[in-house]
This record gives C-alpha cells, sequence and structure tokens, in this order.
C-alpha cells in the first residue's frame, strides 16, 4: 500500500542550500484515481535530478499540494507558498480551472511547469507547459478514425468546465475537416454518477462515434455504464484523457472499442519507454500503481523545471523566459525541445486491449 508523504515541517523553513517546488496534483475527487501515480513519477524525477547533483547544486524538494480542491482555494495556498518563499516553483497535473486560477497568481514570480493535456492557447508569461493540446492529438485521430472506421457522426461527452468544451469546439472544426458533424454534446458535473440520460440522448442521435472528454472516475463510470447499456457495439469511442489506471478501474467488459491518444502509453515498447519502467518498478516495486500517461507527465514537468532554471542558471522568471526557447530535456517521451513555452512531441493513437492499451500508430509531431 502507497501512502502520500504527509507535509514536514521543516517546509515552513526557507532554506538557501534547497530548492523547493510545489507539487499540485489531485488527492481528491474524479481525479483522485491517478494522484498516486502522480506522485510517484514526479517523486522518482526529483530522485534522479538529486543523485545528479541537483538544480545548480541545490536539492531538489517536492512539495505536495492538493490539486483536487477548489480551484480558488488550491491558488490561495500555493499562492502562500510562493509568498512566504517556501518553494522556488511549482509544477503538477491538474485541471485547466485549476490552472487559470493559479497562473495569474504565481507565474510571474515563480516559473510554473504545468503537465495536464489541455485545451490549447495558454501563453502566460512564465507558465510552460509539457501537455498535449488539441491540434496534436485530437485533430490527427479524428481524420485517421474518419478515413478507416468511417466514423461521421460524433457525440461529445465531457466534464462541465473550461477544457471539455474548448476541446468540444475545436472537435467540431476537426469533424467538418474530415467529412462529418457533432450530433450533441452533453456537459455533466465533475463527480457525476448517473449516466441514464446522456446515454439515451446518444441512442437516439446515431451517433457511431463519442468523444470522451470526462475526467479520472468520471470517465470510468461513464465506460461501465456505456458497455452496460450495449453502446459499445455500435459507438467507438475516443479519448483524449484515459490511462492505464483508468482502464483498470472500468474493466475487461467496460472498454471494447474504446479509444485513446496521448504523447505516451505504458506499453510502448520503445528504450526509453522501458528504461523508465525498469527506473519505476526498480524503486517503487512491482505492485506500485501503473506509470500511465497522466501520472508519466508529472516525471516530465519535473526534469522540464529543472532544465528551464539549469539553462538559465537562476531561479528569475524573466531570464529563464529568455532562454526557454533553447532548452531540451530527455526523458521516457524521449529528447524533447521547448518551442513557445510549449514542449513538442510525439503522438500516438492506442485502442484498448481489456485493460491494456494496443498502440496503433504514431499521429505526428507539432512542429514550431
Amino acid at each position: 500500500m502507497f501512502q502520500l508523504d504527509p507535509h514536514p515541517l521543516d517546509w515552513f523553513t526557507v532554506d538557501d542550500t534547497v530548492i523547493s517546488v510545489a507539487l499540485v496534483f489531485p488527492l481528491q475527487g474524479a481525479a483522485g484515481i491517478f494522484g498516486p501515480t502522480c506522485e510517484l513519477c514526479a517523486r522518482l524525477a526529483a530522485e534522479e535530478i538529486n543523485h545528479a547533483g541537483g538544480i545548480l547544486g541545490r536539492e531538489l524538494r517536492l512539495l505536495p499540494v492538493d490539486g483536487g480542491a477548489e480551484p480558488a482555494e488550491i491558488a490561495d495556498r500555493v499562492a502562500a507558498l510562493v509568498d512566504l518563499g517556501v518553494v522556488q516553483g511549482v509544477t503538477g497535473w491538474h485541471i485547466s480551472s485549476v490552472r487559470q486560477a493559479l497562473a495569474p497568481r504565481i507565474a510571474h514570480r515563480v516559473p510554473y511547469v504545468y503537465t495536464a493535456l489541455y485545451e490549447g492557447g495558454e501563453h502566460t508569461n512564465g507558465v510552460f507547459l509539457t501537455s498535449e493540446t488539441p491540434d496534436a492529438q485530437l485533430r490527427p485521430a479524428i481524420r485517421l478514425l474518419a478515413r478507416e472506421r468511417k466514423v461521421r457522426r460524433w457525440f461529445v461527452v465531457g466534464n462541465d468546465y473550461v477544457w471539455p468544451r474548448r476541446t468540444a469546439q475545436a472537435a467540431r472544426r476537426y469533424a467538418h475537416e474530415s467529412g462529418g458533424r457533432i450530433c450533441g454534446r452533453a456537459y455533466l458535473p465533475l463527480g457525476t454518477h448517473d449516466f441514464d440520460d446522456v446515454l439515451r440522448r446518444i441512442e437516439h442521435s446515431e451517433a457511431d462515434a463519442v468523444l470522451m472528454l470526462l475526467v479520472g472516475s468520471d470517465a470510468v463510470r461513464f465506460n461501465r455504464a456505456f458497455a452496460a447499456a450495449g453502446l459499445d457495439a455500435r459507438c467507438l469511442r475516443l479519448s483524449t484523457l484515459m490511462d492505464e489506471n483508468m482502464l483498470m478501474a472500468s474493466g475487461p467488459t467496460a472498454t471494447a472499442d474504446l479509444y485513446s491518444t496521448a504523447g505516451f502509453f505504458a506499453s510502448l515498447a520503445n528504450q526509453d519507454t522501458l528504461d523508465f519502467h525498469g527506473q519505476y518498478a526498480g524503486r517503487f516495486g512491482v505492485d506500485a500503481p501503473a506509470p500511465g500517461s497522466l501520472g508519466e507527465s508529472c516525471y516530465e514537468g519535473v526534469l522540464l523545471l529543472a532544465a528551464l532554471i539549469t539553462r538559465a542558471r537562476t531561479l528569475d522568471v524573466t531570464a529563464i523566459g529568455a532562454t526557454a526557447d533553447s532548452v531540451s530535456y530527455e526523458g521516457p517521451r524521449g529528447l524533447l525541445r521547448l518551442r513557445g513555452s510549449h514542449v513538442r512531441q510525439r503522438i500516438y493513437l492506442a485502442r484498448a486491449d481489456g485493460v491494456d492499451f494496443d498502440v496503433l500508430t504514431q499521429l505526428g509531431v507539432v512542429r514550431p
């Protein structure tokens, strides 16, 4: 059983020999299902950085902050840590509503590396993003499924906040480009348990595909309800936020004809992924939570934050921004570079095979 580290009392003592970073990731709510792997992946990256000498000769320490609370509450907590000089950077996976509350409060004062896939368009100074965006992740997937599976009618099911709504707007354009259309939309509160009305709407819409923009346990419950209603026999599903932990929670009978697109899958059989799995299992054991794309993104976030500070040779946000476009780092997703504050990376399409993913193809990489 894995337990998250408690907050040690000495976090509130400023130590000039240490670079402390707030790791903001979900400990509750719909996204809490992959919180443990976020914490472990980030911890692994920090330990590797410290083993190699730290950042600018200083030890890197991570301070866990619950990113599953209300956005304003999270922003208050992290801003207070920055105000007190307790943390000199911020990273982690959390939903876009949290990022939008947090960035204006702290990004001009400390570097902020956001690791969650998101709707695109973030250009706040001091914010750097390792995450997938719809143009690289969703657009080619819709195009491929239209060509190979003859998908024409999409129904969008998402949680009711900025990422699903803006992604659905982009999906409408992408479907039209591929000769299809969006035939229905439904936005549900985070923490939804009852999908009966949405399932009836999907059935009556005659959709041949469902675009899932649901977070964590909401997606798990939807998968189960979708399969129980027999809709998996007539509609494929595509998600841009679906990892191995969510597949396992859904169960093998609830994942038929389910596709996912991401910059990392645990089942990728390349050397970078195999090395990462070996390091992760060696540190936390074979029974640790599966390091899927969502948790692994926190490993990427710590690596990028370290690379940004190391390249600028300072913690000053303005100086870090001035050198950011020359920053690169190497991790489980390969050698990656930063352009326009966004990491450019390969994107893959996978299909669920029970509770694992079969990676079908590389969809491409966004060019600067």
